[in-house]
Order: C-alpha cells, then sequence, then structure tokens
C-alpha cells in the first residue's frame, strides 16, 4: 500500500507540474510546421520579389519553410483582407508597403482597418526615391526648365501612371502642389505599359521607380530629370536628387514591411522579428535586393514599433491629398 501511495503522489506532483509548464513549451516550439507569407499582388512584381527575397534567409532561422501565396486583386486589398482574417498564430503573415496598408484605405471601402487589424512584424526593405522622367522630345533638359515649361502650358502635358490612386498618381499631384502647375492624368493598367507609350512619346511624364526606370534611362529613350530621394543613387549617379534640381522636399520613396494578424502574441511576433533581422544581416540579401534597386532597411527601422510609425506617418501625409483631389475607387 505504501509503495502504491508514493507512486499515486509522484504522479499527481508531475501531473500538476505540467499546466505550469505547457505554456511555455508551446511558445518554445512555434514554428512548428511551414508558415505562409500572402503576397497581395501577382509573382514577379516588386512587393512580390521582396517578399521571397527576405523570406528564403528567414527559413534558416526559423527551421521551417516558408511558402509564397500570391492573391492579387483590387490593388492588394483581397491578399490583405486574406491575411486579416487568418488565424493569429503566427501562420499566416503578408508582405506589405504604402499602397496596401495607406493608400487603400483612403481610396476602397475596405472590410478591415489597415493600422488596427494587424501587429506589425518589422520594415524589410525601401526603395529608393521615384524618377521623374520625361519622353525624349519634351524641350525643358533639367527640372527647373520642366517646371518652367509646364507653367507655361498649363493643361498641355500628360503624366502616366499605373492607375487611379497608385502611389505615381499621388506623387503627380504632390508634384502639381508644390510646383504649382497643371497638367493631364492618364491611367494605364500598368507600369510597364506607361512605359512603353512614354518611350513611344504618346505621353509626357512618368514617375516611376528605378527599378523599372534606370534601364530605360541607360538605354538613351528617356529624359530622367530628378530622383525624389534625399540622396543621389548608387546606380545612377548622374542623376541630380529634386532638391538638388531646384524642387526641394518632393521626396517618394517606399518601405515593404511585413504584417502578422491582429492579437499574434507578442513572442511570436518578437521570434518573426528576430528572423527578419537575421535575414536582413545576410549579405547575399541586400544585394539581391540591391540588384533590383532595393536597398535594406536601416537597423534601427527594422522593428514593429518603426514599421508602425513609418505607416501613420504616410497616413498623416497622403490621406489628406486624396482627400483633397477627391480620388474614389471607381
Amino acid at each position: 500500500m505504501k509503495l502504491v501511495r508514493r507512486q499515486f503522489l509522484k504522479f499527481a506532483a508531475g501531473a500538476a507540474v505540467l499546466p505550469a509548464l505547457s505554456p511555455c513549451a508551446g511558445a518554445q516550439a512555434y514554428p512548428a510546421r511551414p508558415i505562409t507569407l500572402i503576397a497581395p499582388f501577382p509573382a514577379g512584381g516588386i512587393l512580390d520579389s521582396v517578399g521571397r527575397i527576405v523570406t528564403e534567409s528567414m527559413r534558416v532561422s526559423l527551421r521551417q519553410p516558408i511558402i509564397i501565396e500570391n492573391v492579387a486583386g483590387s490593388n492588394g486589398s483581397i491578399g490583405v483582407g486574406r491575411v486579416a482574417r487568418a488565424a493569429s498564430d503566427g501562420y499566416t503573415i503578408g508582405v506589405g508597403f504604402g499602397d496596401t496598408h495607406v493608400i487603400n484605405a483612403a481610396i476602397y471601402t475596405l472590410p478591415y482597418d489597415v493600422q488596427a487589424d494587424f501587429e506589425p512584424i518589422a520594415v524589410v526593405a525601401r526603395s529608393r526615391g521615384s524618377l521623374i522622367l520625361a519622353k525624349k522630345a519634351l524641350p525643358p533638359n533639367d527640372l527647373k526648365g520642366l517646371v518652367d515649361w509646364l507653367k507655361s502650358n498649363p493643361d498641355k502635358a500628360s503624366q502616366g501612371h499605373p492607375g487611379i490612386g497608385s502611389t505615381p498618381h499621388l506623387i503627380g499631384i504632390q508634384f502639381q502642389k508644390i510646383t504649382g502647375t497643371r497638367y493631364q492624368f492618364v491611367p494605364y493598367r500598368g507600369a510597364v505599359a506607361a512605359m512603353q507609350d512614354l518611350v513611344a512619346g504618346q505621353i509626357d511624364l512618368f514617375f516611376t521607380p528605378a527599378s523599372i526606370a534606370i534601364p530605360q534611362v541607360r538605354a538613351g529613350t528617356v529624359k530622367a530629370y530628378a530622383v525624389m530621394d534625399r540622396g543621389r543613387l548608387a546606380s545612377a549617379p548622374d542623376i541630380p536628387t529634386a532638391d538638388e534640381a531646384g524642387v526641394p522636399g518632393l521626396y517618394a520613396s517606399q518601405w515593404y514591411g511585413f504584417f502578422a494578424p491582429k492579437g499574434t502574441p507578442k513572442t511570436v511576433i518578437a521570434k518573426l522579428n528576430a528572423a527578419v533581422v537575421d535575414a536582413l544581416a545576410d549579405p547575399v540579401v541586400s544585394r539581391r535586393l540591391a540588384d533590383i534597386e532595393i536597398e535594406v532597411a536601416p537597423r534601427e527601422e527594422q522593428t514593429p514599433e518603426a514599421l508602425r510609425a513609418l505607416q501613420k506617418a504616410d497616413i498623416e501625409k497622403w490621406w489628406p491629398i486624396i482627400r483633397e483631389a477627391g480620388i474614389r475607387a471607381q
């Protein structure tokens, strides 16, 4: 009887300890299976490429595969909605940028809140500022000359952009406001189509990221007046900044970040963030991003708090411009 009683007490004591240990054990187990990253645009685009490059390195520290799922439609809002509705367990996360997590909320009626329904993980990368391009036949040869020409020819020029409310469209509105110029906007189904018409001389202006612009600039098929950033591009050091070219304060860089559904545990966010930080410290990652004119985010921005701050700053910048212009989804 004494032996049986000792065995029962030993079993009871062990059982009493198990509940106290199980939460810790569960947290340590994450991730116990593959993670899905939702890219809200088709494969092959900049956002998709950034997600793939960074997650390939994240797999090393997480010791689990990260599967990329492209869920395109409605300027990224369908894929972002998938992330918002996913379980908050860290096994479904998303990659986003200013269009998906700032601009869409001011243009579309969304079934989610871009601020309240997501947990930021980290800023992973930044694109350098967009370039101000023009067709070869446009008379001005520098940015100051372009502004003077546009003022002398109001409503005669045209700027292409890849859709109502897209970042290039909003940059054009901002450019007009800063310079006091007026011209027509021409929407396209994408940046490639707009660039083709610029090269063909069908439109006068196009503002686009360096990854799209530089090949045409090098080929000599378009004019490049300035880069909308605080510093020149390493890949095109001869192109001045807008500050240098006579239009100060015209900046148009883009951030790319990872988000998780609202309510994802802080321990899981911390583990994902640590994997991002490790990945961005990999020289192979920075080199592959540089190949598409994207740079690793500064270390101080590789935090959930920094991503939230960048999103908030962009909301405060772009929402008033969108509302003043009366831009709504069509």
